[in-house]
């Protein structure tokens, strides 16, 4: 048993007592309003990244140019999963 009794402001099950709530009503008001501004300001920092990076158009970048295909590309590899090559097997 300990020498201090254990001192809270909730109850058995976990509950707020009337003294919790006592305790915070005068910060209520602050805090929904300070988590409104924070919640405001990210939401602004968000929209306006959005909004700076959607009207760019790279039209400014300059392209490389494609690079050149080959006249003849062939479907299959000459080397099979066995590292063999496909006319050693025939």
């Amino acid at each position: 048993m300990p020498l201090i009794p254990k001192s809270t402001y909730y109850d058995q099950h976990n509950r707020q007592s009337a003294a919790l709530i006592r305790a915070r009503q005068p910060y209520l008001v602050r805090n929904i309003v300070t988590g409104a501004a924070i919640f405001g300001f990210a939401i602004g920092v968000y929209a306006f990244t959005i909004r700076a990076v959607a009207q760019d158009d790279f039209e400014d970048v300059p392209m490389p140019p494609a690079p050149a295909q080959p006249a003849h590309a062939p479907n299959a590899s000459a080397v099979t999963s066995l590292g063999r090559t496909s006319q050693a097997q025939s």
